[in-house]
């Protein structure tokens, strides 16, 4: 069974399984992951039928799926593509609530040093830029990584070189990833880039 969780889009139609594969550039930071998980079916939601329990299972680890946002080793999990297999409910009997195995595969999105991506310019300060790059909101790239650029203050602060590129907010920069950093409280990605190396930059 084939279906997509309707939270996210996914723009790149080629992904990297945990197995080695080749990727086209760009492509890296999607991921493939096969999951097992269990999905807790409240009584109501049970029928004899099937069909309808099929439903309610599907939708249970949907909403799961959405609620735990990312983990460190799997990254933003962005949509549900298969589901392999559902095994034998467990009742719980304080509840009567039936936890049920589900194996799954999904796709996720982590980004790993030296991978270039394209990110939105959210705040531009006089020690860099703060960039939002797809689920991750915390992107900086450092004053002393924008070769060329000088900060010019103002109203409307912007990055500027003697060309007359311009980093203002809402650009959108192809940047380098630096490093990266797990934030288990918040549970996303801290990330550091540079605009230092090839056709790097404003687009």
């Amino acid at each position: 069974m084939y279906f997509y969780s309707d939270a996210s889009t996914v723009t790149c139609s080629n992904f990297q399984s945990r197995k080695p594969a080749l990727v086209p550039p760009g492509c890296e930071m999607y991921l493939k992951a096969q999951l097992s998980w269990n999905v807790l079916i409240p009584p109501e939601n049970l029928d004899h039928e099937g069909l309808m329990l099929q439903r309610s299972i599907i939708l249970g680890l949907l909403e799961e799926f959405a609620n735990k946002k990312a983990t460190k080793d799997h990254g933003y999990f962005i949509a549900v593509t298969t589901l392999v297999s559902i095994g034998k409910g467990k009742v719980r009997q304080e509840s009567g609530n039936v936890l049920f195995p589900v194996v799954f595969s999904c796709i996720t999105f982590k980004p790993f040093k030296g991978e270039v991506l394209q990110g939105v310019v959210d705040r531009v300060l006089k020690q860099g830029v703060f960039l939002k790059c797809g689920p991750i909101g915390k992107v900086f790239l450092s004053e002393h990584k924008l070769p060329d650029y000088h900060y010019v203050p103002g109203e409307n602060p912007v990055f500027l070189n003697d060309k007359h590129s311009k980093i203002e907010k809402s650009s959108v920069v192809r940047f380098m990833v630096l490093g990266t950093r797990w934030a288990e409280t918040d549970r996303e990605f801290e990330m550091v880039g540079t605009l230092e190396g090839d056709f790097l930059g404003p687009i």
